[in-house]
């Protein structure tokens, strides 16, 4: 799975959790607390996000993750190594 079509995900995840970003178009370098996520919102996200790549991993993991480019990259890597 490449990192666009993670990034697709995140987002539909976002969508998801907080609406009014419903027609926001996502990059790389979005980052989701300055999207307006509050921690409680990027933790749903996460886990959202590992339950549709079918991934169980710690959040810790993730959080070195600086926006949701890094985000995708770091869960491609755990993909790959699954």
């Amino acid at each position: 799975m490449s990192k666009d079509e993670i990034i697709t995900i995140i987002a539909e995840h976002v969508r998801a959790v907080v609406p009014t970003l419903e027609a926001h178009q996502f990059s790389h370098d979005d980052k989701l607390k300055e999207l307006g996520a509050n921690s409680v919102d990027r933790s749903e996200i996460l886990m959202m996000t590992m339950e549709s790549l079918s991934l169980k991993i710690s959040l810790v993991d993730l959080a070195s993750a600086r926006n949701i480019g890094e985000l995708a990259g770091i869960l491609r890597e755990k993909l790959q190594s699954s």
